[in-house]
């Protein structure tokens, strides 16, 4: 195979899969209270994530396979198919998410924002998005490194940059500082004493639905070890996949961590909008300056960096369920691939299910809590599928000692337990909370919302199980 993936480049596509800027908002929601989720997530999460896929990307980087490989290795091919199985489907439901936003980049783009609220528009604008991505990624790997790596930078790394500056030119000036006036009832972000209204750093918790936002914030650093499908594609893969993974770490860290802080200081708490809040932003601060039109640039930014989001995450997972059809855990003909090795089969069965959810928004009045809902449901299975990647890392250390690890989690077998440990409980605290709504959203009946999501695992969770038992079967009758 072509070795054209460099360590940059790899970095980018990794950083392009974990960091979307429409995630900045739902961070600035939680106003100062972001940095410990924030903290929560890089130190317990992001970074543990970033070593253990960096060892066992580098461990079996001649075989490729991602998760997959990790967790057979380590256990067998039912819990490894169970494993890339998890990765795919979560991000299957992401897609429409994300397109959303890539919908009220253009409306924003085009001056007429009221048409993120439309429900024609970003359905059939989120439709035709997704099938130019999977267009595009049937061009093969090199493609998708240059569109992932050159719409990251321009579509999420300047408008990241933009909005960081010019929070610092807004505060320079002596303009207002939005978290400075977050109303008294919002009692999660804020504390009131002696009549004055002043930001908390912690949440205020009286029960776990008050920090049930934090599974969420999770899945926004979540991503690290997506592409870890193409480490083969390297010329140094044992050097070079290390390296990508602690650089995109590193950059995503920083752009979401200053980007929320920026967001946080420039909009009112009450106009911050998950879908369309960083473009309420721009809007208040070009409109400030006089230079609103910049507004129309961020959007057409935007929508390139959402559509070079897409397509990183599209490449990845399901390149991972080739692995398994290959490795006879699926159907002969999910085998397909083109002539560039791009799996035809699978990206056509994955368009049409992100379709149907896309169509959601034509046909329902307000989708926002349905996929929310979704969202809990895919979060949680992410989570489990972390969980296994982080026992895969401990048990491979026993079972295959031998195995040679160009890049290995420093400190010996307690090095490994202990980064692999704290973050398999920091992920198994949070796959607990996304079985409680959250008390920032109106979800309805908090009962049918856990029932949902409990439910909704056990059933998700059962279908790759299910799938390797049949498949075991029907390859036991052929031999």
């Amino acid at each position: 195979m072509k070795k054209n993936i460099s360590t940059w480049q790899l970095a980018l596509m990794t950083a392009a899969a974990v960091i979307s800027l429409r995630g900045l908002p739902m961070m600035a929601q939680e106003e100062l209270t972001m940095f410990f989720y924030i903290f929560f997530a890089t130190f317990l999460f992001l970074i543990p994530a970033a070593l253990v896929a960096a060892e066992l990307g580098s461990a079996f980087a001649d075989r490729g396979g991602g998760v997959y490989t990790w967790v057979k290795e380590a256990f067998n091919r039912k819990m490894g198919f169970t494993a890339i199985f998890l990765q795919w489907i979560q991000n299957v439901v992401w897609y429409p998410t994300v397109l959303g936003f890539a919908a009220a980049s253009i409306a924003y783009m085009i001056g007429k924002p009221d048409l993120s609220q439309n429900g024609w528009f970003v359905g059939v604008f989120s439709i035709a998005m997704y099938w130019l991505a999977t267009w595009l990624t049937f061009k093969g790997t090199s493609i998708i490194s240059r569109i992932t790596s050159q719409g990251f930078l321009l579509g999420t790394v300047l408008p990241g940059v933009v909005i960081i500056v010019m929070a610092i030119i807004w505060i320079a000036g002596g303009n207002p500082i939005a978290f400075e006036h977050v109303p008294d009832t919002v009692t999660q972000v804020v504390n009131v004493n002696a009549g004055h209204v002043h930001p908390r750093f912690f949440p205020h918790m009286t029960g776990i639905s008050d920090i049930a936002f934090l599974a969420g914030i999770l899945l926004l650093f979540a991503g690290v070890e997506v592409h870890a499908v193409h480490v083969r594609e390297m010329k140094e893969p044992q050097k070079q996949f290390p390296a990508a993974m602690f650089l995109a770490a590193l950059i995503s860290f920083a752009l979401f961590t200053l980007g929320s802080l920026a967001v946080a200081i420039v909009t009112p708490y009450d106009q911050i909008n998950l879908q369309a809040g960083l473009f309420v932003s721009f809007q208040q601060l070009f409109g400030h300056y006089h230079i609103g039109w910049l507004t129309n640039v961020m959007g057409l930014l935007a929508a390139f960096g959402a559509l070079a989001g897409v397509m990183s995450w599209i490449s990845g997972p399901s390149r991972g369920l080739l692995w398994t059809a290959n490795d006879g855990q699926l159907p002969d003909f999910l085998k397909k691939t083109n002539r560039n090795g791009v799996q035809t089969h699978i990206l056509f069965i994955q368009g049409a299910i992100v379709s149907v959810l896309s169509s959601l928004y034509i046909i329902m009045d307000d989708v926002s809590v349905a996929f929310f809902l979704l969202s809990a449901l895919t979060i949680g299975l992410y989570l489990v599928m972390y969980m296994m990647m982080y026992a895969s890392g401990i048990k491979l250390r026993y079972t295959q000692p031998d195995l040679k690890r160009s890049y290995k989690v420093p400190g010996g077998k307690m090095g490994m337990w202990l980064i692999a440990g704290v973050g398999f409980l920091a992920v198994a605290f949070s796959f607990i909370v996304t079985f409680f709504p959250p008390s920032q959203l109106p979800v309805g009946s908090p009962a049918f919302y856990t029932g949902l999501v409990i439910v909704g695992t056990v059933v998700f969770v059962g279908i790759p199980i299910l799938i390797s038992t049949v498949m075991a079967r029907r390859n036991r009758k052929g031999q």
